[in-house]
């Protein structure tokens, strides 16, 4: 008898409602979202590059946030297109796996990154006379690295701790896989992976319990200062808002995984919001508040049509 893992597990996913009649209206839609994340995340990121005077701590880890979101996005999009264009919502297990750890990965990049920009605005604020003492380029690429290092850590165990377990199901109710759909389809008890699961929940609300302290400290010092207040509007709201617009999307993921009683128009609904919202909004918030940022958008857009009305006066 042939063994049965030389053959390639297969898993079918969510189909979207009414595919048949709008499969090429989902298709235009993923793709706009797709192309708007990667040219507003490109375009942020090939400014902050070229910009010398943007070569500061925030905008380096604002850079590595967009490039995250692009990251993330691609573990989704590409895959979606590739299913309303086949009209086959299938996926190997390994592939499943592959798009587990990208998606959680960039997830929990995401909240490192977070902690870290709220870390680089206590300095700026609380401690300005330390700050390029304690945030040099080698802090900053130590920072980025710790960034991407522990996510990619814990997701490459817990995606293992998944794939080490006999399966007895071959459905994902998600438009994607992500590691609870996996760990609900094996035969045998989930106590390991849920205690794993709870170590990084603490491990990252703590993360979140530094940014909340973080920015009572802010909050504290601009009471004395002006100044101090004026830089918290400038650069700490693009940042609380970024933190808003995560935790909602999180929230709805939560929502999206736990209660099976929605519908399949909100399954879809809460599925693209988690790998849409943040990637979009977050670039958008920074570009438009960061007026380093913004003069630079603004500059690169203008000029080109400013050069032409000169030389078509001359």
């Amino acid at each position: 008898v042939m063994d049965n893992m030389s053959y390639p597990v297969i898993l079918t996913l969510m189909v979207p409602k009414e595919t048949k009649s709008y499969r090429h209206v989902y298709f235009i839609c993923f793709l706009a979202l797709y192309v708007l994340i990667l040219s507003i995340n490109i375009r942020l990121v090939m400014v902050i590059i070229m910009e010398k005077a943007l070569h500061e701590p925030m905008y380096i880890f604002l850079c590595h946030m967009c490039i995250n979101g692009v990251y993330g996005a691609s573990g989704f999009y590409p895959k979606i297109l590739s299913d309303l264009i086949l009209d086959s919502y299938v996926i190997s297990f390994h592939m499943c796996s592959l798009q587990t750890y990208v998606i959680y990965s960039s997830l929990l990049s995401e909240i490192t990154i977070l902690t870290v920009m709220a870390y680089d605005r206590y300095v700026a604020i609380c401690k300005p006379l330390d700050y390029h003492s304690k945030l040099t380029k080698n802090t900053c690429v130590k920072l980025i690295l710790f960034s991407w290092i522990v996510p990619n850590c814990i997701c490459i165990t817990a995606v293992l701790l998944s794939n080490l377990r006999p399966i007895c199901k071959y459905h994902i109710d998600k438009l994607y896989c992500d590691n609870w759909s996996v760990v609900k389809l094996a035969c045998v008890s989930s106590f390991v992976n849920n205690v794993f699961g709870y170590a990084i929940t603490v491990i990252f609300f703590s993360f979140l319990v530094l940014i909340i302290v973080s920015y009572f400290k802010l909050i504290s010092a601009c009471k004395a200062s002006l100044e101090n207040r004026k830089k918290f509007w400038q650069t700490c709201l693009p940042h609380i808002l970024s933190l808003i617009n995560f935790t909602i999307a999180l929230l709805f993921d939560i929502m999206y995984s736990r209660y099976e009683t929605l519908s399949n128009i909100a399954y879809t609904f809460l599925s693209v919001i988690f790998l849409t919202v943040p990637p979009v909004v977050n670039p958008v918030i920074y570009g438009i508040k960061l007026g380093p940022i913004r003069a630079k958008i603004l500059y690169n857009f203008q000029s080109p049509r400013i050069n032409n009305l000169q030389y078509a006066l001359l």
